[in-house]
């Protein structure tokens, strides 16, 4: 039986609601890479096998997390910015392509498109967030130009979750390439490749999947595989990546080809125990605490003076993301203030972002909203 506070260890006193930026390791997932490292203090890679093992293992759980239908389809990459750049960078584009985007997305997806104005593709980011119908307003901006959409699956600062089957939808319509950047909502919502028919989907790991920096996944459709041109190079891509004395090399038929060399074997053996837990647990599970602790936020939140609401309050509309804004109370200012008091967050959209997570306990909760409550108070 799964005990969340023997995973989840905090001290005591630490409101910590700050997944959406950096998640703190669960016991398993510490305990994974301290004997990691003692092994290698002791034995070297003497058992460089069972680290590959660890590594086919990892690939699995990924596959399963996005429902991919093998785990050839996981390439292993640093982080999210590294998967798109692999689409980014690795696309044939002609002068005249379109690359439809939100405005005020994450900057990392963003750069990988703007970069693409030195070929003559057009970046266009739409102000979907100010639209009553974000997804309505980037489908009525596809075009015959447009060649790919790039959307985050929750916005990094107002927790906006857009529908990703109807945007996928659009895009298979249109014949257009739909990229995802995942790293807001895997690990605290599921994600179904079934159901959201993306061409590309890439996320780290230190986020909502509480795992280290450092390491993440990119997924491309197995169709598309080929059509990406590489632009690094190294032995792990390789066919036969252990032939180190072979004459010549042909690619890795599966998505290993995007990974150039050397894999990050410490956050492997990490990413790997965070994600049993998750499957111990199971992603619905997951899903449903989380909109519980968003859903007591929420509710505190709303019973003080002044607050307004910036992410949706329909549950389909959001993850783990609350911010908020309040009255004459510079967020900067009152972010500064919950964390000298421990309340572990982000100032974003001109507010504050709070992120708890699914074994978030309800006490933190309300210790957090008694300070939120009285820094309200003080500042009458």
């Amino acid at each position: 039986m799964l005990y969340l506070p023997d995973e989840f260890p905090h001290e005591s006193g630490l409101c910590y609601l700050n997944h959406a930026a950096v998640g703190p390791w669960p016991h398993r997932t510490a305990k994974a890479v301290a004997m990691f490292a003692e092994e290698n203090m002791r034995r070297g890679a003497a058992d460089y096998p069972t680290w590959l093992a660890v590594e086919r293992r990892l690939r699995e759980r990924l596959a399963r997390l996005i429902n991919a239908a093998s785990p050839d389809d996981i390439a292993l990459v640093k982080n999210t910015s590294e998967g798109l750049s692999i689409v980014s960078q690795g696309l044939d584009w002609q002068a005249g392509d379109q690359v439809v985007g939100v405005r005020g997305d994450f900057c990392s997806n963003e750069m990988p498109w703007e970069a693409l104005s030195d070929h003559a593709v057009e970046y266009r980011a739409i102000d979907a967030s100010m639209s009553e119908d974000p997804e309505g307003a980037l489908i009525a901006a596809l075009t015959e130009r447009t060649r790919l959409l790039a959307v985050s699956t929750v916005h990094f600062a107002t927790g906006y979750r857009f529908d990703m089957q109807r945007l996928a939808a659009a895009c298979q319509e249109r014949g257009i390439l739909l990229c995802v950047d995942a790293i807001q909502s895997l690990g605290a919502v599921p994600f179904d490749l079934d159901q959201i028919a993306a061409d590309f989907v890439t996320a780290g790991g230190h986020k909502w999947l509480l795992a280290p920096e450092g390491l993440g996944f990119f997924y491309c459709r197995p169709a598309l595989r080929d059509q990406l041109q590489l632009h690094q190079f190294g032995w792990a891509m390789r066919a036969a990546p252990y032939e180190f004395e072979s004459d010549g090399w042909q690619l890795a038929a599966s998505a290993r080809r995007f990974e150039a060399g050397t894999l990050n074997m410490t956050g492997i053996h990490a990413l790997d125990a965070s994600l049993s837990l998750f499957e111990e647990f199971t992603m619905d599970k997951v899903a449903q605490r989380l909109a519980k602790r968003i859903e007591h936020l929420e509710a505190g939140l709303r019973e003080m003076p002044g607050i307004e609401l910036v992410t949706p309050s329909q549950p389909e509309r959001r993850a783990g993301i609350l911010t908020f804004r309040c009255g004459d109370l510079n967020g900067a200012d009152l972010h500064a203030k919950l964390m000298k008091q421990n309340v572990i967050c982000a100032a974003r959209a001109g507010g504050v972002r709070l992120a708890p997570h699914f074994y978030t306990p309800g006490e933190v909760i309300d210790q957090a909203l008694e300070i939120i409550s009285q820094i309200i108070q003080d500042n009458k």
